[in-house]
């Protein structure tokens, strides 16, 4: 598909995916794509940052490629490694060509350099297992690299992170530098766990997303949600941004309302009466004492009023 002409493209772009946005998270996207630099997205759990990985995957007709950060991640994860099963099962089936090589040989020495002759067909691409970082780098056409969570990962991880998207190239010592043939459009997500680098935060444009306005999530509701009422609709938003205000451990995210939203319509509601919500509220929060906060303060009596 062609690149995005404005932030309105990008607008019916994401709406045309059920993705309901404005121009303060339109913007960004357009110029990230413009301009070729990695998006940040920050914001609380739940709000959709991922989904603009997806959603700008899907607009421009490009491949997602996800890496999923995580405490203890580390180059080998991110990178690449080499398939030492694969090694070995091939070192097996040419043990009869070593021993043939190795007989040439007339001591230890001489035989280990002789091996050592012979490693690059053992370290070679088709022996290499690429992980989400060289395999954005190494495709041979445009696409999206999400680096998700990128807050929960360390600081040496994001150091690392921060060389490749500065060249998007890597240097592998038994095959050399390896660079982009198409520059990818980098997403990285943060819940803000943890403060993130400067050097990190200057290389990247920056987008910052919150939960949806009442308007915004009874919109995302009616689009995600076929054959529910609109004033049923209006009674979930209102109720799930009532709760997201308590300081609740697991405040509900944009997903789970709309999880509940369809389990109300499965159920035939119409409206949010005590019972139903007390029978459905374990689709919306997913926290033991949240819930039984919600039922002993008297909110869902509230909802249902």
């Amino acid at each position: 598909m062609t690149a995005f002409t404005s932030a309105h493209d990008v607008i019916q772009r994401f709406e045309a995916q059920d993705y309901i946005c404005g121009p303060d998270l339109a913007t960004p996207v357009f110029l990230m794509e413009r301009l070729e630099k990695p998006l940040l997205v920050e914001g609380p759990p739940g709000v959709g940052k991922t989904e603009i990985a997806k959603m700008l995957a899907g607009a421009l007709g490009r491949r997602l490629i996800r890496l999923q950060c995580y405490e203890g991640l580390d180059e080998s994860k991110a990178l690449y490694e080499w398939e030492y099963t694969k090694q070995l099962l091939y070192t097996q089936m040419l043990k009869d060509r070593i021993g043939e090589l190795l007989k040439q040989t007339e001591t230890l020495g001489n035989a280990v350099e002789a091996l050592n002759r012979e490693d690059s067909a053992f370290f070679s691409r088709q022996f290499l297992l690429p992980r989400p970082l060289l395999e954005a780098i190494l495709a041979s056409e445009p696409v999206v690299l999400l680096v998700d969570e990128i807050d929960r990962s360390d600081d040496e991880f994001e150091s690392f992170l921060l060389e490749v998207l500065s060249d998007f190239q890597v240097s592998i010592p038994e095959l050399g530098t390896l660079t982009a043939a198409q520059r990818p459009l980098v997403v990285l997500t943060s819940n803000a766990n943890r403060n993130l680098s400067e050097a990190l935060r200057r290389r990247c444009l920056y987008l910052y997303i919150n939960y949806p306005t009442l308007e915004q999530e009874v919109r995302i509701v009616l689009c995600k949600t076929p054959g529910i009422d609109e004033d049923l609709a209006n009674q979930v938003v209102r109720f799930v941004q009532k709760i997201r205000t308590l300081n609740m451990r697991k405040p509900p995210s944009i997903a789970e309302t709309i999880d509940w939203a369809l389990a109300l319509v499965v159920l035939n509601a119409r409206h949010l009466s005590r019972d139903t919500l007390s029978s459905t509220l374990n689709v919306l929060m997913k926290d033991r004492e949240d819930i039984e906060r919600i039922m002993r303060d008297g909110y869902h009596d509230q909802a249902a009023g």
